[in-house]
């Protein structure tokens, strides 16, 4: 009996995840190639589309187009009463990160930075931040 139980679950399970990839093919179809990198389709529960975007202004564009994609879905066959936007960001693989370099000035680029720096009181905000930019610069 519970084999069955399980074969159920994970045919629902399937017929879900099946579901999304339509739905984010659809997505992906329907949407300028700029903002597909950034979208992805999160959730279907009953009939609202639940999508994640990378950033605010994906979000807000998503939001925008919200209207034009329900109606796409609806055409294509989905039944979709309406959809969410929500700001997801990934979060970057810890292989793809670059390590910190040493940002590069000119001497004469130093030389005016110093000079600032030396113009301003000791403790305001900006020579301490001069000054930070200056140790850090190679």
């Amino acid at each position: 009996m519970n084999h069955l139980a399980a074969a159920d679950a994970y045919i629902r399970l399937s017929e879900q995840a099946n579901r999304l990839r339509q739905l984010q093919t659809l997505l992906d179809v329907s949407l300028p190639a700029y903002l597909q990198p950034g979208t992805h389709i999160a959730n279907l529960k009953r009939g609202k589309i639940i999508i994640h975007a990378d950033s605010g202004a994906v979000a807000v564009k998503l939001r925008q187009m919200a209207p034009t994609l329900a109606e796409t879905f609806i055409q294509q066959g989905h039944e979709v009463t309406g959809i969410e936007v929500k700001v997801q960001a990934r979060r970057p693989s810890r292989g793809n990160t670059r390590p910190k370099s040493a940002k590069k000035l000119g001497s004469q680029q130093k030389q005016v930075l110093t000079s600032l720096s030396s113009g301003l009181t000791d403790g305001s905000p900006l020579k301490l931040a001069l000054d930070r930019l200056l140790r850090n610069t190679a």
